[in-house]
């Protein structure tokens, strides 16, 4: 199987879908001969044309609310918001239109819309174009929220997304843009609300989202080598969440620790928590629930205090070894 970036995943899924149904279109800021503010769409107005590839002014408010008008006439836009920060100059658009619609009309409304936004730190791109907002989106009945980590799980759950018709927020880590993974070049989609397991382990299940992943999978390598089996579980989709394999690998491991960017207070790693705490996996735990998240801090410009702000590989192993009393 190919090799292709999950930056190319996401194009490839959305070029895919707006060859296979006329009413797939995209619009943003600069996504037209500029190719969009990470290159996401780089090329792609070559191929559709201006009137599938709708520069739109620098107005998330607007680019929002022509999406949801346009969904509702049987469209089906992609939207790009630049980052995921400015998200909030379109809730009122996302939060009291696009989830709220298809329920205040007895379903005679839908919304079929996904939008896609680069999300998280780790590029110096400071307090304003830095942060991990998820946790606000799935608090909102009628929007489903998706953070895949992988290559292989973007292209998948896009068209997934795409497909739905109901609102969906996209979330792109940004340093999982250059990430590479194995993905078929034909059509396929992963069911939103699907699970994935990483890596198989043992002694702890570790639940981490987006680039947190990645940095999950990198502590499992460290800690395997003292002897210490890690389970990686990715929900893939924050809304619908899959707790059947999150409790699974609980009920199994009898250990948890939950791993996310976003500040830990008010993050999704509480629902996870509370979600565990709730379940029939409660009776097998055999130490308290870890979580790990974002300082409370706004995320800063300078390289090192942004690391600082954010858990890193060396966290999550010394969590995992406080919940194993290995410390």
């Amino acid at each position: 199987m190919r090799e292709i970036t999950y930056l190319e995943a996401v194009r490839e899924a959305m070029s895919q879908e707006m060859r296979r149904n006329e009413d797939v279109f995209i619009l943003g800021e600069d996504i037209g001969v500029y190719g969009g503010a990470f290159g996401v769409t780089r090329g792609m107005i070559e191929e559709f044309g201006t009137e599938r590839v709708r520069n739109t002014p620098i107005s998330e408010a607007a680019i929002s609310g022509t999406a949801v008008g346009a969904a509702l006439t049987g469209m089906r836009p992609i939207l790009e918001l630049q980052f995921s920060d400015f998200i909030t100059i379109a809730m009122d658009n996302m939060v009291n239109q696009a989830a709220k619609i298809r329920y205040m009309y007895g379903g005679k409304g839908r919304v079929p819309m996904v939008l896609r936004t680069p999300a998280g730190s780790g590029t110096g791109a400071a307090a304003q174009h830095s942060q991990s907002l998820e946790a606000w989106m799935t608090h909102i009945p009628g929007l489903k929220v998706v953070q895949p980590s992988t290559a292989y799980d973007a292209k998948g759950l896009l068209k997934a997304a795409i497909d739905d018709d109901n609102p969906v927020i996209f979330y792109e880590h940004k340093l999982c843009y250059k990430t590479k993974g194995d993905v078929p070049e034909e059509q396929y989609s992963i069911p939103l609300g699907k699970a994935d397991v990483k890596r198989e382990g043992t002694d702890v299940t570790i639940v981490a989202t987006a680039i947190m992943v990645h940095k999950a999978l990198e502590a499992a390598d460290t800690l395997s080598k003292e002897g210490i089996s890690a389970e990686i579980i990715d929900p893939r989709t924050l809304v619908p969440l899959d707790e059947e394999t999150i409790v699974g690998s609980v009920r199994k491991t009898g250990r948890v620790v939950v791993v996310h960017e976003a500040v830990k207070r008010g993050g999704f790693g509480g629902e996870i928590a509370g979600m565990i705490a709730e379940s029939e996996a409660f009776d097998y735990l055999d130490a308290p629930i870890k979580r790990l998240g974002g300082k409370p801090v706004p995320i800063p410009y300078n390289p090192e205090l942004e690391k600082a702000a954010i858990p890193q590989v060396d966290d999550i192993i010394q969590a995992v070894k406080e919940t194993l009393n290995r410390v």
